[in-house]
Formats: structure tokens, C-alpha cells, sequence
């Protein structure tokens, strides 16, 4: 058994498993549907670490499609030197007059040499939302006035397969459409939200907002704010987002998983959801301000213990939730060992038991940490099949789909032209810190006037190229000789003078 657990170290494997189910939303595509130009190559075999480059493997298997974001504009060939892990040629979308919302900079590149594809993809939309009904529980006929848009930003940074992150690319900000479309008129309402809505159009003696139940009928009460009620409409939607892969993963080939970060801009403010180990930061006048924290088995070690005290048969016979600095030995039985539980940030001593054997449900230690000797990443999308190798143990369970939102009031501060969000997959932040990317974006935007669009591009790009690095020494290099980021590389800047701002 032991020698079992230990081959779990270095492989991940897929293979069938369960998920709880909800209704669908309506109007959202059951299917994924290759973008014009895809090109299509065999399915790739399922890797067993995040590190092995998966051997070609003939096989019957209905292809799938191997596909760029549609806004990079690549044709064929185009597609075919995104996918070069040789030269590893930044793209970016065409310089022709047509640019994202807001200006926005983008960038990517290829890994180099640890998965078939780029399994990253981005999002870019400006996505319109009409009123499912009134709050007064009476339809009205459409109207430009009783909708709003909002902008949206999504970056995916796929494992074990790039499908999952391909489905959320397109799929994703959908949901967030159909959480939404019941706030529509409550969030253009100064008043507070009320505590209920009618559960059909046209409720009996239902007639106007303030005959519902609303938050003054009630002492003591909690205040809930506009703002929170977009943040649960984000989560919401990242959970039917997972609930919908898990559904379709077996007949649309989703395959492995995805960490999510999504930017939403809405009525003046951002709302920056992050899933996993991709990380934002608002890089303002100098001053740098997160808006995300990774999530990996270091930084969920408590909430990941606590389910494993909580519902043991999540570990059979296999793991254990405790932490001790090291793999326990059988001639320590008996004796005394430094140790942490769910309860613990510190730590103490406990006499070794036979249990304490087992293999630890979190071990290693910053990017070599896993949950169950598989996974580095504790929170996204997809992985609805991952299983601990030559076990029957699913991994799911500890991983969680929700994301932690948290909120920029762009309305609250003069924002100037070279203050942008910086969004980066982990390639970039493997190799970069904080500092690093505002001394490149005080260094690179300093170079371009002011009301030039391409500014952000061009930072973008910079960004990308400064984590690749150079090839040198059979590897790519940073300047200080140090190995640059051999992983996948995606990156969007944007600028915080939004939409109504004369530089964008």
C-alpha cells in the first residue's frame, strides 16, 4: 500500500467520477464549438504529472480542436507558430484599428515543451444584460432602458488537458449574464435590495417594489449591499459553470481542469474573481494593490485538513489530514514528533501512531506542494475526473469552485494614464514579483505618449517577453541567468481610465 501511495508523487490521472447537479440556465449552449480556423489535431493522452510531456499516442477518438482567443485573429498558419515550443513567438491581437475594449493589452506564449498546446485561453467581451422580469413581479416588453452591459476579462490557465479552460473561455461570462439578469433594476435603484422577490411574473397583490419584503421590515437585519449582490451573482456563476463541465465532460471531451481569474466591470467598479493560482494586481501612480491571493495547498492548508477531520472516508486507507515537517518513519512509532491539525498555524509534538504513517493530505512546499500528491492548485474549475494514481480516491472533492471576489471603486480616484490591472497566469508570476512588473510598467509606458492605444499592447508584451526570457544554455534565461518561466504565459493590462477616459 505504501509503495502505492508513493507512486502517487509524480503521476495525475483521469478517469470517471461524480458530481452534484443543478438546473441549467437557460439560453446557455450545451456544447463547445471549435472557432473558425481551429486546427485540428488527435487527443492528447492525459498527462500524469505537470511536468511530462505526454507521448504521442495513436487513437480513434473524435479530434478536438487545438484553438487561440478569436480576438488574436490568427489564421492558420498563425495558429501553427502560436504552437511552436521552439521559437515560443509572442502573440498578440493585430495592430489594425480594431482593439479590445478599453485599449486593453494583451499578450501570450506558448510553454516550452510541457504540454502538446498552450492549454491558457482569455477572454475579452463587452456582454449586454437585459431584465428577466420586473421586480414588481410584472413583465414589460424590452427595453434599452431596463438593461445594462458590463465589461468582462478572463484569463484560464488549463492542467491536465486544455478543454476545461477552452469551455470556461467561452461559457464563463454567459453564466455571469444569467446571475444578472435578476438585478438589473435593483442595482440601478439607490434603495436597498429587497430581502425577496415574487417567485413568478405577476404574483397577486404584488404591484410595486415597495410591496415587497424589503430590508426596513426587518429589526435587527443584516445590511446587504449592490455590491454584494453582484459578488454572489460572480460566484453563483462560477459554480454552474463547474456544475455544467461536470454534466458535459464525458461527450464534449472536457478534459483536466482550469484555475479562473475574471475581471467584471460594472456601474463603476471592478470586481476581480479569482480561482487558483493566477494573480491581479492594480499598479497605480507607483503604488501596487492586490486584488487576488493564490490558492494552492500552503495557503488552503486549514480549510483542506478540516474536510479530511471532518469526513475521513474522503481519505480511505491511504492519507492522512495531519501535517508533520517530514514523511514519518516506522522506527519513529512511539516516539514524539512536531505536527499541525486544521486547528493549527503553529506547531507541537504528538507521540506517533500507526495512522501517522500515512501519506499527508498536503505535502511539499511552494510550487512542489500538492493535495494528495496530485495537484498544486486547490481552487477552479473542471478536474471533475481526477483520482489519486492506482487508487479509487477522487481529488474533487477537496478542490472548490468558488472564487474569492474582491472590489475596486474606479469612481473613488482620479485615475491617470499609465495607472492599468495587470492580470497574469502563474508563468508570468513563477518568475516575476509585484515590484518587478511596476518598475516594467513605469518603464514601458513611460516610452509612449499618453493617448497612444498601443501603450498597453506593448506593456503586455513586455511583461511576457521579460518572463520568457531569452533561449540560452539549452533553456530560456532572464537576464540575470536565472530559468525564466517554461510554463505557459498569458497577460492582459488594462487601463483604469475605463471606457470614458479621453486616453482610451
Amino acid at each position: 500500500m505504501l509503495n502505492r501511495v508513493r507512486s502517487a508523487v509524480a503521476h495525475l490521472v483521469s478517469s470517471s467520477g461524480t458530481s452534484s447537479q443543478r438546473s441549467k440556465s437557460p439560453d446557455l449552449p450545451k456544447a463547445i464549438s471549435p472557432p473558425p480556423g481551429a486546427l485540428e489535431t488527435p487527443k492528447s493522452p492525459g498527462t500524469k504529472s505537470g511536468n511530462e510531456i505526454p507521448a504521442p499516442q495513436k487513437t480513434a477518438e473524435t479530434p478536438v480542436s487545438f484553438s487561440r482567443p478569436t480576438f488574436l485573429q490568427l489564421s492558420p498558419g498563425g495558429l501553427r507558430r502560436a504552437d511552436d515550443h521552439v521559437g515560443r513567438a509572442v502573440q498578440s491581437p493585430p495592430d489594425t484599428g480594431r482593439r479590445l475594449p478599453w485599449s486593453t493589452g494583451y499578450a501570450e506564449v506558448i510553454n516550452a515543451g510541457k504540454s502538446r498546446h498552450n492549454e491558457d485561453q482569455a477572454c475579452c467581451e463587452v456582454v449586454y444584460v437585459e431584465s428577466r422580469r420586473s421586480i414588481t413581479g410584472v413583465s414589460r416588453e424590452p427595453s434599452h432602458n431596463q438593461g445594462f452591459s458590463f465589461y468582462y476579462w478572463g484569463l484560464f490557465d488549463g492542467h491536465a488537458g486544455g478543454g476545461a479552460a477552452e469551455m470556461a473561455s467561452r461559457l464563463l461570462h454567459r453564466h455571469i449574464r444569467e446571475q444578472l439578469k435578476d438585478l438589473v433594476e435593483i442595482l440601478q435603484d439607490p434603495l436597498p435590495p429587497p430581502l425577496c422577490l415574487p417567485s413568478t411574473p405577476g404574483t397577486p397583490g404584488v404591484s410595486s417594489p415597495s410591496q415587497l419584503v424589503s430590508p426596513q421590515s426587518w429589526s435587527p437585519q443584516k445590511e446587504v449591499t449592490h455590491d454584494s449582490l453582484v459578488v454572489g451573482a460572480i460566484e453563483n456563476a462560477f459554480q454552474l459553470m463547474d456544475e455544467q463541465m461536470a454534466r458535459e465532460r464525458r461527450g464534449h471531451l472536457v478534459e483536466g481542469g482550469c484555475c479562473a481569474l475574471v475581471v467584471v466591470y460594472l456601474l463603476g467598479k471592478m470586481y476581480v474573481a479569482n480561482a487558483g493560482d493566477s494573480r491581479a494586481i492594480i499598479v497605480r501612480n507607483g503604488e501596487i494593490i492586490p486584488m487576488s491571493r493564490e490558492f494552492t495547498p500552503e495557503t488552503e492548508r486549514q480549510r483542506l485538513q478540516l474536510l479530511g477531520f471532518l469526513k475521513p472516508e474522503l481519505l480511505g486507507s491511504e492519507f492522512t489530514h495531519l501535517e508533520f515537517p517530514r514523511r514519518v518513519q516506522p522506527k519513529e512509532l512511539g516516539q514524539r514528533m512536531l505536527y499541525r491539525d486544521q486547528n493549527m498555524t503553529g506547531w507541537a509534538y504528538k507521540k506517533i501512531e500507526l495512522e501517522d504513517l500515512r501519506f499527508p493530505l498536503v505535502c511539499g512546499e511552494g510550487k512542489k506542494a500538492r493535495v494528495m500528491a496530485t495537484i498544486g492548485v486547490t481552487r477552479g474549475l473542471g478536474d471533475h475526473n481526477l483520482k489519486v494514481c492506482s487508487s479509487t480516491l477522487p481529488i474533487k472533492p477537496f478542490l472548490s469552485c468558488f472564487p474569492e471576489v474582491r472590489v475596486y471603486d474606479l469612481t473613488q480616484y482620479e485615475h491617470c494614464p499609465d495607472d492599468v490591472l495587470v492580470l497574469g497566469t502563474d508563468g508570468l508570476w513563477d518568475v516575476t514579483n509585484d515590484s518587478e512588473v511596476a518598475a516594467t510598467v513605469d518603464r514601458v509606458l513611460s516610452t509612449y505618449e499618453p493617448n497612444d492605444p498601443s501603450r498597453y499592447t506593448a506593456l503586455a508584451q513586455a511583461l511576457v517577453l521579460g518572463a520568457r526570457g531569452i533561449p540560452r544554455d539549452r533553456g530560456w534565461r532572464l537576464p540575470n541567468n536565472k530559468l525564466g518561466s517554461g510554463d505557459d504565459i498569458s497577460v492582459f493590462v488594462i487601463p483604469l481610465g475605463g471606457p470614458g477616459s479621453s486616453y482610451s
